[in-house]
């Protein structure tokens, strides 16, 4: 199927669709400007400190960072918490968000980004499931408690910022201990995930329920880690796949992959739906 052809498909589909489910991994956010870690070299451009220490993400991306390098691990984070804060979401997220409100039956968004962006971008957060947590939250490291709070508590300062150092890192309140971000790192038993338990339920009994009629429109999810696209595809009736990379999806006539950027994709159905498209 011609990629002019796919658009229309999905225009149709999104304007058919009586509920909607929108999944998104981390190429959603790189039309809003946000870096690419795909691969050491995309990490090490963005972040020459974690080149010199020789990190790679999984590395930097660790419980084990936090015990062993705790100054450069939160200038890593700090950075990314500073930067998500500034950046604004890009016009594909609005273009969504009114699909979204349009569709009779409800929606719901389900991601593995930690940057806050769907809530950003004026989102319910109750119909939001971060199955990675969110940056914008922090738990104590040991953990010493089940607590969580919010990050807006911590304004990062940067002694050196091209070198990540901090003047000062945050503290657990109750034991004194380093905090972290409540984000899903790599090898990571200590994450509080409690939060998210009772929402993650109902909104699998919600996927369940609609599974016979549900659009899944999916941004950016890869298959490195492929949370986003298997929780999609277990319970879609629809699914359009849009990525820049792995776009690729089973054979079926429910399943439409688009290759291209997730804003450019998002505004050609959308001027599909409109009748613009040409």
């Amino acid at each position: 199927m011609e990629i002019d052809q796919k658009i229309r498909t999905a225009a149709r589909w999104v304007q058919e669709a009586p509920v909607l489910l929108i999944t998104a991994g981390a190429g959603m956010g790189v039309d809003s400007g946000l870096p690419d870690f795909r691969g050491n070299d995309g990490l090490w451009n963005a972040y020459p400190p974690l080149a010199k220490a020789g990190w790679s993400f999984s590395e930097a991306a660790s419980p084990a960072a936090f015990w062993s390098r705790p100054e450069l691990a939160w200038g890593f984070y700090a950075h990314r918490l500073a930067m998500y804060r500034c950046v604004q979401p890009h016009a594909g997220f609005d273009i969504l968000l009114r699909w979204a409100r349009q569709a009779p039956e409800g929606y719901r968004v389900f991601t593995s980004n930690v940057d806050g962006h769907f809530q950003k971008a004026g989102f319910d957060p109750s119909r939001i499931v971060e199955c990675h947590g969110s940056i914008h939250e922090f738990q104590c490291l040991a953990p010493c408690c089940e607590e969580i709070w919010s990050a807006d508590v911590f304004k990062p300062e940067f002694v050196d910022e091209a070198e990540l150092q901090l003047k000062s890192l945050p503290h657990c309140p109750r034991c004194g201990e380093l905090a972290r971000p409540r984000v899903l790192m790599f090898n990571d038993a200590d994450w509080i995930a409690d939060p998210d338990e009772a929402q993650f339920g109902d909104f699998t009994a919600w996927a369940y329920a609609h599974r016979r009629r549900l659009l899944v429109i999916e941004l950016g999810a890869g298959k490195a880690i492929p949370t986003v696209r298997i929780y999609g595809e277990r319970y879609a009736h629809r699914l359009i796949r849009i990525n820049m990379r792995e776009a690729g999806v089973r054979s079926g006539g429910n399943n439409l992959g688009i290759s291209g950027a997730a804003l450019e994709l998002l505004q050609k159905v959308d001027e599909a739906m409109c009748g613009r498209f040409p």
